[in-house]
């Protein structure tokens, strides 16, 4: 990264779990001057900054407040608010927390000081730092601050090679939710077909197998073609012949298959009208079987 384009700050974290430590090593990699790491446990902020030239372990929070411009909060949610509550903060500080769902107003208190906050939400599985790390370029960092925070948080952002979306106040709650729908939910989708193949005998291993192919097709076909172009199969093509057999066979499977599916293929329905694939009197022959399904 040019140094014309470094954002020129110090930057601390308070919290080195798997979300400090992704953000930490990917923003020196990126030319940033990450300075401290303090944590409740002394060996997971050792590990942190070990990586990275110039940082240090710091004895306590108030430690990396004290040498840094640019504060990252990275504890868990729950305690974002209380871990604010508890430190000595200044005015010539901007302070980010890393929540997707937690509001910036948990940082008050720093606000109350005369600090600037704001939010900085990667979207991306933390589950491991290394791996998160090599995901981060290409993901997309949710901000939400007021200038010139924000321009700061945008170039931190580049630092990453991470493209950024902007959220107003009063709505990471919803953003948050939404994401469940690209990650958690897929898993628990996949489950659902899981169930469904092991009553004819495939066992998971197998059907994860069969499936995850499936559904990388799938995420290449959006990137590449947008949602309503991208999507396949029976809504795709407004096929009711498939959608009757479909209804038949898991209403004798069980109750709640079936409901699953039926407020699924509403909600796809729109998509093929959108894809062009059929017309409205098919999409309401669609619908109507659906909902007769739902409310049998």
């Amino acid at each position: 990264m040019p140094q014309q384009d470094r954002i020129g700050l110090r930057i601390g974290f308070i919290g080195a779990g798997r979300v400090a430590k992704g953000l930490a090593w990917g923003l020196a990699q990126g030319g940033e001057s990450v300075v401290a790491a303090a944590s409740r446990d002394p060996a997971s902020a050792a590990q942190l900054a070990a990586r990275i030239s110039g940082c240090r372990a710091a004895a306590t929070a108030q430690d990396v407040i004290d040498g840094s411009d640019l504060v990252f909060v990275t504890v868990p949610d729950d305690a974002i608010a209380a871990v604010a509550d508890s430190l000595n903060w200044r005015k010539d500080l901007a302070v980010v927390h890393c929540s997707g769902a937690t509001e910036v107003a948990a940082l008050a208190s720093a606000a109350r000081a005369g600090a600037r906050i704001g939010g900085f939400h990667p979207l991306q599985l933390f589950a491991d730092p290394d791996v998160a790390l090599a995901g981060l370029p290409g993901c997309t960092v949710a901000i939400e601050a007021e200038e010139p925070l924000l321009g700061r948080l945008e170039q931190l952002a580049q630092a990453l090679r991470c493209r950024t979306i902007r959220l107003p106040p009063g709505c990471r709650a919803r953003y948050h939710a939404a994401a469940h729908y690209a990650a958690g939910f897929v898993i628990t989708l996949l489950n659902e077909a899981v169930e469904l193949w092991r009553s004819f005998g495939v066992e998971r291993e197998d059907t994860i197998r069969a499936l995850l192919p499936l559904l990388r097709g799938t995420a290449a076909s959006v990137e590449r073609s947008g949602l309503a172009q991208g999507l396949a199969g029976t809504y795709s093509r407004g096929d009711i012949g498939t959608l009757e057999k479909h209804l038949a066979d898991l209403a004798r499977f069980g109750p709640d298959a079936l409901h699953l599916y039926c407020e699924l293929g509403l909600r796809s329905i729109p998509l093929g009208l959108e894809r062009g694939a059929y017309d409205a009197q098919r999409a309401d022959a669609m619908r109507a079987l659906l909902q007769r399904a739902l409310n049998s």
